[in-house]
């Protein structure tokens, strides 16, 4: 009986025998090395490399529980993960790797290595700069979420995608650690150091203003189904090279809000520059490049956006310039409100950022965190008010 037609968690050993035999992509004789090079929270992660000829894949494969906790999770999560790359790849195929296919079984995807690429969240935690980046991240975000929204696509084929990434446990994920816990601490989950509890009571957990637009943005990311969002876009799930760059992980994909996606990615910008400025950790030329990289991203996914919009949508009614203003603006208010969730919810969460992990100083990690919240508190509060990229850096500079 073949070992691989019943689903269980594979060691590295069986992940050489399943990319022979399952998908048959080396040879027989082909002698394989294969290491877990996984680090995040949810699912195994394998590179495979030929000794001989050098070729390498990675096999992702989700299991019946979460790897950090293990509570059981829907299976189905690698499936959407798949598909979603392979969609994003359709309209913004330099920026995403190739999945070369799916198994059902297993819950395993199969796809491009790549190695070449680095975190970038550990090359901008090591002062690296990427001129290319803010240009390629605009326009990996325009294309794929202006093309699943039904301002581009056809309305039933966008009916039927809402159906079927419908991403129950993982947006319930969402729902709890983005836009609850961090103003309503009712699992205890947060990780408050105890010089900041009054600092995090006041400002958060009793601030009523700030809770009513935290959970105005909550119910719109439950409720507004604009496109078919990437759902955990931080600078972890970015890989970069000078070059390019990859997106990869979009696990928590469902239909939601176009700026979630933007936020999530000018949020945890945030946190490096915070971190140096405040740590005396100051590289002058990469902190410029930092404040810059912030500014044109809000700028020219605003600017990528529009343009595209003009040529891809093709519906009379929606080429009137009040109402693409108005859908413009209404994007970009998101962005800055999911922005702002963002920080907040890494800075207080139990899902903090490698930023804030490496700050042992407690003193100054209790000014970093206070900092970020307010900044984060901020954005939300002025998300109708900052329309480019030089107010919303001066909002956020403003703080440090």
């Amino acid at each position: 009986m073949n070992k691989f037609n019943k689903h269980h968690l594979m060691d590295v050993k069986e992940v050489c025998e399943y990319v022979k035999i399952k998908h048959k992509l080396f040879k027989p004789e082909e002698e394989l090395f294969c290491e877990e090079i996984g680090d995040g929270n949810i699912n195994y992660i394998f590179k495979v490399t030929s000794m001989q000829s050098g070729k390498s894949v990675v096999i992702k494969q989700a299991d019946k529980f979460l790897r950090s906790s293990g509570r059981p999770l829907d299976l189905n999560r690698n499936r959407i993960e798949a598909e979603v790359l392979q969609l994003q790849r359709k309209y913004a195929k330099p920026f995403v790797p190739e999945v070369y296919s799916y198994d059902d079984v297993m819950c395993a995807m199969v796809m491009e290595d790549i190695s070449a690429y680095h975190n970038l969240r550990d090359e901008l935690f090591n002062g690296e700069i990427y001129q290319h980046f803010p240009l390629q991240i605009a326009q990996f975000l325009a294309a794929c979420l202006l093309n699943t929204s039904d301002l581009v696509m056809p309305r039933d084929e966008k009916k039927y995608l809402m159906q079927k990434y419908v991403n129950v446990e993982l947006c319930d994920i969402s729902e709890d650690l983005v836009f609850t816990e961090p103003y309503n601490n009712y699992r205890h989950r947060n990780v408050v150091p105890s010089a900041m509890q009054e600092f995090v009571e006041h400002n958060l957990y009793q601030n009523e203003l700030l809770i009513g637009e935290a959970a105005k943005l909550r119910d719109r990311f439950m409720n507004v189904s604009q496109a078919l969002i990437h759902g955990d876009l931080h600078t972890g799930s970015i890989f970069v090279n000078q070059d390019g760059l990859k997106v990869i992980d979009p696990e928590f994909a469902f239909y939601g809000p176009m700026g979630y996606d933007i936020g999530n990615v000018i949020g945890n910008l945030v946190f490096p520059l915070v971190v140096r400025k405040k740590c005396n950790e100051q590289s002058n030329k990469f902190i410029e490049w930092l404040v810059l990289c912030i500014s044109q991203v809000y700028d020219l996914v605003k600017a990528e956006l529009s343009s595209r919009y003009d040529k891809l949508v093709t519906l009379d009614l929606y080429h009137n310039e009040k109402f693409k203003r108005d859908k413009m603006n209404e994007i970009m208010a998101d962005s800055i409100g999911y922005a702002g969730t963002e920080i907040i919810r890494r800075s207080i969460g139990d899902t903090k950022v490698r930023e804030l992990y490496t700050i042992k100083n407690t003193d100054q990690l209790v000014d970093v965190e206070k900092t970020l919240i307010i900044i984060g508190s901020n954005l939300i509060m002025n998300r109708f008010k900052i329309q480019d990229g030089k107010v919303l850096i001066e909002n956020i500079m403003s703080q440090l």
